[in-house]
């Protein structure tokens, strides 16, 4: 990433920090303290909140740009992973103990003029088409073990256009890359 590198004790309060926001959402309940090591409000970037449950995408959702500091923008998707994601109903208070949380800090987006530019596993991809607009994450390509034209192809799927879509010169093909951290990676 072109700006500096969160912490492994930033990325923990910002992990803490999502789950207790999920967990007050769901519950409707107390307020606990924010956690120690949080990034200063001088830290604005984009960010998705993912969730999984029992090992499958529960909720996803984030933004490209911040809105604030990172701090409220993951608190703001953690909120949208959990309750506004439109393929999957609201998350529910008993679901909790099943969750995992991984966050995905990004870099700003950066148009490309050939596809070769794209580094499968490092990038991201956000397509832009006159009749549809879609974005996976670095990680989606990794965990598949897709190719560059298939990881194209399904971020052409997720605009809800046909695969092929990016070779349109109507689309623009916008990449990022991200800091992805998860509970599962920072726990110990």
């Amino acid at each position: 990433m072109s700006e500096r590198e969160l912490t492994p004790e930033e990325q923990k309060a910002l992990l803490k920090l999502a789950r207790q926001t999920v967990a007050r959402l769901v519950r409707a309940g107390g307020d606990e303290p924010p956690p120690a090591g949080l990034p200063g409000p001088d830290l604005a970037r984009g960010a998705f909140v993912t969730i999984h449950r029992q090992g499958r995408l529960r909720g996803c959702i984030g933004n490209f740009t911040a809105q604030g500091s990172l701090v409220d923008t993951i608190r703001d998707m953690a909120v949208a992973a959990a309750s506004e994601d439109p393929r999957f109903p609201p998350l529910r208070a008993e679901e909790l103990k099943d969750i995992e949380l991984e966050i995905s800090v990004l870099s700003p987006l950066r148009p490309i003029n050939d596809v070769s530019e794209i580094q499968v596993g490092r990038h991201g991809i956000y397509i832009v088409n006159p009749r549809g607009r879609g974005v996976l994450l670095p990680q989606v390509a990794a965990e598949y073990g897709w190719d560059r034209e298939t990881f194209l192809d399904q971020t052409c799927m997720k605009a809800g256009l046909a695969p092929g879509c990016w070779k349109d010169p109507r689309t623009q093909i916008l990449i990022f890359s991200a800091q992805i951290f998860g509970e599962k990676q920072t726990q110990g």
